[in-house]
């Protein structure tokens, strides 16, 4: 009896934490269709990003997959054109890790295409080790590799205007910091290569985000250009897939708290096309909602212009 009990509340959980999550997650109401504009989305081969794409693909926009696996991202480009019988879908390589590689897509982009509308920061990983240029992955890719892209295409999104950038970040960044000396001097925003350490610095990456977000916003006043950092709320992806077996178990169990991919796109769609949000660029959003009483380590103006200044010091841009 006690077991049957047992099963029962577990169900009961269970079934409210999947309604919560997943069936009453906010969704993107827009019903905008974007036939003639262009959209760079990157890590757009799997997960959250592949779901975008989906939908902005459905709404008639030529969309570029900026990744950097190219077996991968060919057969999402095949799925993608045959769920949505849209043809202007196409990949272009893109490793974030590499400097050279942003530079090279960048002026692959500029010589083939004539106007960009919307550019979404998606990718990001959780791996240890060091980028091609030296700096921390985590680093590179999720903040100074979108970083690079970004500012390299801003001349394009202002003659495209009005336009957007959309950039992933998380709520992880409540457990973030941004020590600017150890960042000058390490190429990295802490040390350690253990999970625990590796969460922190990721969750330090998502500050970063933030405070890049902050900062364009504040750059890009007077054109017509927003931007804005969401969360996509605990998504189930394969962000975690090069943890141990102890975090890829723990991972696992709180699968059962996770949004799927089409929810966890939402707040993306929702800042990508929802109108009448321009005067909430720089905001950080979650469920398809600005989250107005952000810490304010999030919005630090000396930090986030210090942030940009060594940004572009390390990408050779000053």
């Amino acid at each position: 009896m006690m077991l049957l009990l047992l099963l029962l509340l577990l169900l009961l959980v269970g079934g409210a934490i999947y309604f919560l999550h997943v069936v009453k997650s906010p969704r993107c109401k827009s019903s905008a269709k974007l036939h003639g504009k262009t959209v760079i989305i990157t890590g757009a081969n799997t997960g959250i990003g592949k779901t975008t794409a989906m939908d902005l693909a459905r709404r008639g926009a030529r969309v570029i997959l900026a990744c950097r696996d190219s077996r991968r991202a060919e057969a999402a480009v095949q799925e993608i054109v045959q769920e949505t019988k849209n043809k202007q879908v196409i990949f272009m390589q893109l490793d974030l890790a590499s400097l050279k590689s942003v530079r090279s897509f960048a002026d692959n982009f500029l010589r083939s295409e004539s106007r960009l509308d919307l550019l979404i920061n998606n990718a990001g990983l959780l791996n240890s080790g060091k980028t091609e240029d030296g700096f921390g992955m985590i680093f590179g890719v999720n903040h100074l590799g979108h970083f690079l892209l970004t500012v390299l295409l801003l001349d394009l999104l202002k003659a495209s205007g009005p336009s957007r950038v959309v950039n992933l970040s998380s709520r992880a960044f409540e457990a973030g910091k941004v020590d600017l000396n150890f960042l000058r001097t390490h190429r990295d925003l802490a040390s350690g290569s253990s999970d625990l350490q590796l969460l922190l610095t990721y969750s330090h990456s998502k500050l970063c985000n933030n405070l890049f977000t902050y900062e364009l916003a504040k750059r890009l006043e007077g054109s017509d250009v927003t931007c804005y950092s969401v969360h996509p709320g605990l998504v189930k992806t394969e962000i975690g897939r090069n943890f141990s077996h102890w975090w890829t178990f723990l991972f696992r169990f709180t699968e059962i708290f996770t949004r799927d991919a089409v929810s966890g796109c939402q707040t993306t769609l929702h800042c990508a096309l929802e109108q009448d949000i321009e005067h909430l660029s720089g905001h950080f959003f979650l469920d398809c909602a600005p989250m107005l009483n952000i810490a304010s380590k999030s919005r630090d103006d000396a930090v986030a212009t210090k942030l940009w200044e060594l940004s572009e010091t390390f990408c050779g841009l000053s």
